[in-house]
C-alpha cells in the first residue's frame, strides 16, 4: 500500500502564534479521542485494522518547524496500517513469488548432547523481502527512510527449522522488524534451536560430528516464497567459544524437494565440529592406559604372595566401572562401537585372560613330588635351560641327577666261631676263661658300632630325600617363575601393540583435520 503525503491544511492569514496555537489546541483533541501506536499495534489483527480504518490521517505538514519526527512517525504508521491485513501475501499478481533473502549467524555452540543425539545453538535469523503495501514517499514525511514495527503486525515468510528437536519449531523471538520506504523488510530475530543430529562415535573422544539445520518456510510452496542463500558461509563473527567442541567449518546450501506439481524450496547449513579431546584424555583414556600396565605388572609379582589374582580382579572391576561412565556418555546404537569402547573391551578382555594365565601360573608354582607332578624330561631342557637364558634370567642348575641311595642297610656278615648272640660256635656249655670274657665284650661293642651305622645311614636317606623334594618344589617355582617372565613381555607386547593400533587411526584422523 502506497502511503500518500499528508492532507495539507487550507492556509489562512493569521499571525503565525495563533496559527500555532490552534493547530496545538486541535493535536490535544485528537490525542484524547485515538489511541497511541503502541496500543493500536500491539490489538488483535482485525480490531487494529478496524481501529487503523477509524482514525482519519494526520493533517501535517512535513516541512513546518512545530511538526516534530514522533509526529511525523505516527501519521506514517497509521497511514501504512490502514487497511493492512497480516495474513495476506503483500504481491501485486496472484503469480508473483515473494524472494526472501535468508543468512544465518551464530552466537553460542550451547551443547551437543551425543546420548540424545541434539545439537543447541543460539542463532540470528537475518531475513529480507520487499512488501508492496509498506512503500512512501520519504519527502513526504520529514525525510523518514525506515521505521522499526513489531513483527506480529506485519505479513512474516513463517520460515522454520525442519529437524527440530524440542517441538518448538519457529524457536525465535518476535523482535521488531525494519521496514524501508521502498518496502524492504528486514527482520533478524535472535532463536534457540535444539535440533536433531545423527553422531557418529566411531572415533570418541577424536571424533568429528556433521550437524546440520534446514530452514524453509511451512506453508508456501516455491511459486509463493523462494529462498536466496545470502552467504554460502555462516557468519561467525560475534561466536562464543564453546569449551568443548570447535566448528571447523558452517556452510550453507540451497535445496528444494518435490511434491508433485508444487516444489518447496529450502536452505541447509552444515557444521562440521570438532571434539576437544583433553578432558577425555586426562580422565578416561590415560587411566585406562594405566590399568592395562597395571594387568601386565601382575605377572612381575612372586606367585607365593598371593596377591597376584587380587590385583588382577582389582583391575578387571576398574574396567567395569569405566564401561558404565562410557555408557552415560554415548548413544546406544548397535551400529558402530566408539574407539574408547572398544579400548576398554580390549582391555577387558586382556584382564580376564591374565586372570587364566595367573591361576595356571600359581598351580605350577606349588607343584611337588608330594603332589604327584613329576617333572618331565623336556620341562626340565626347556625351562630350566634354555628359556632363562633367552629371558635374560639366572641359569637354574638341574638337580634331579643324584648318585642311586641304597635305601636298604646291607647286613653284618656272620663272625666265624661265633653265634647267633655272638656266641662262640663250640658248645656253649663249656665253661669260658678270661680269654673268652673278653671275646664276648669285643662282640658287644661291635653290635653296637652296627646299630649307629644303620641309624646314621637312615638319617642321611631321609635328609637326601627330604632335599631332593624341596629342590623339586624349586624347580616348579622357578618354572613358574620362567611363565611370569614369558607373560610379562608378552603381555607387555600385546597392550603397547593393541594401544597403536586401535588409537592410530583416530589420532591420525584427528592431526590430519585442519584447524
Amino acid at each position: 500500500m502506497w502511503a500518500g503525503p499528508p492532507l495539507s491544511r487550507p492556509q489562512h492569514h493569521q499571525h503565525p502564534s495563533l496559527h500555532r496555537d490552534n493547530y496545538t489546541h486541535k493535536d490535544k483533541r485528537l490525542q484524547e479521542t485515538e489511541p497511541n501506536d503502541q496500543q493500536l499495534l500491539n490489538r488483535g489483527d482485525g480490531e487494529s485494522v478496524r481501529a487503523v480504518d477509524r482514525i482519519p490521517a494526520v493533517p501535517v505538514h512535513a516541512h513546518d518547524d512545530f511538526v516534530s519526527l514522533a509526529e511525523l512517525e505516527d501519521s506514517l504508521l497509521k497511514n501504512l496500517f490502514r487497511g493492512y491485513q497480516k495474513w495476506v501475501r503483500p504481491v501485486q499478481h496472484a503469480n508473483d513469488t515473494i524472494t526472501v533473502r535468508f543468512g544465518l549467524k551464530i552466537s553460542q555452540l550451547v551443547d551437543v548432547d551425543e546420548k540424545n543425539q541434539l545439537m543447541t545453538t543460539n542463532v540470528w535469523l537475518w531475513q529480507e523481502w520487499i512488501d508492496v503495501k509498506l512503500k512512501w514517499n520519504p519527502d513526504d514525511y520529514g525525510g523518514i527512510t525506515s521505521i522499526r514495527v513489531p513483527s506480529e503486525t506485519i505479513w512474516l515468510p513463517d520460515i522454520v527449522l525442519y529437524e527440530n528437536a524440542d517441538g518448538r519449531f519457529e524457536g525465535s523471538l518476535m523482535t521488531k522488524a525494519i521496514v524501508r520506504w521502498d518496502g524492504t523488510i528486514t527482520w533478524t530475530p535472535p532463536a534457540s534451536y535444539k535440533s536433531s543430529c545423527t553422531m557418529d562415535v566411531t572415533f570418541f573422544p577424536f571424533d568429528r560430528q556433521n550437524c546440520s539445520m534446514k530452514f524453509g518456510s511451512w506453508t508456501y510452496d516455491g511459486n509463493m516464497v523462494d529462498l536466496v542463500l545470502v552467504d554460502h558461509y555462516v557468519d561467525r563473527k560475534d561466536f562464543f567459544d564453546n569449551g568443548e567442541w570447535e566448528i571447523l567449518n558452517a556452510t550453507g546450501v540451497k535445496g528444494s524437494r518435490r511434491d508433485g506439481v508444487y516444489w518447496y524450496p529450502f536452505i541447509t547449513y552444515s557444521f562440521i565440529l570438532k571434539r576437544l579431546p583433553l578432558f577425555y584424555t586426562l580422565f578416561l583414556i590415560i587411566p585406562c592406559l594405566g590399568l592395562s600396565f597395571l594387568t601386565v605388572l601382575v605377572f612381575y609379582l612372586p606367585s607365593d604372595e598371593g596377591e597376584k589374582l587380587s590385583l588382577s580382579t582389582s583391575v578387571l572391576v576398574s574396567l567395569t566401572v569405566f564401561l558404565l561412565v562410557i555408557e552415560e556418555i554415548i548413544p546406544s546404537s548397535s551400529k558402530v562401537i566408539p574407539l574408547i569402547g572398544e579400548y576398554l573391551l580390549f582391555i577387558m578382555i586382556f584382564v580376564t585372560f591374565s586372570i587364566i594365565v595367573t591361576v595356571f601360573v600359581i598351580n605350577v608354582h606349588h607343584r611337588s613330588s608330594a603332589t604327584y607332578h613329576p617333572m618331565a624330561p623336556w620341562v626340565k631342557s626347556l625351562f630350566l635351560q634354555r628359556l632363562p637364558r633367552l629371558l635374560c634370567m639366572r641359569g637354574h642348575t638341574d638337580r634331579y641327577h643324584y648318585p642311586d641311595m641304597e635305601l636298604r642297610s646291607p647286613e653284618p656278615k656272620p663272625q666265624k666261631g661265633v653265634g647267633r648272640r655272638g656266641a662262640p660256635a663250640h658248645s656253649s656249655s663249656q665253661p669260658r676263661g678270661p680269654l673268652g670274657a673278653k671275646e664276648d665284650e669285643h662282640q658287644a661293642w661291635l653290635a653296637m658300632l652296627e646299630k649307629a651305622t644303620n641309624s646314621v645311614r637312615y638319617i642321611s636317606r631321609h635328609i637326601k630325600k627330604e632335599h631332593f623334594i624341596r629342590e623339586v618344589v624349586q624347580d616348579w617355582k622357578f618354572v613358574a617363575q620362567v611363565l611370569d617372565r614369558i607373560f610379562l613381555w608378552a603381555f607387555l607386547t600385546v597392550s603397547i601393540l593393541g594401544t597403536i593400533l586401535i588409537f592410530t587411526p583416530a589420532l591420525q584422523m584427528y592431526l590430519s583435520t585442519p584447524s
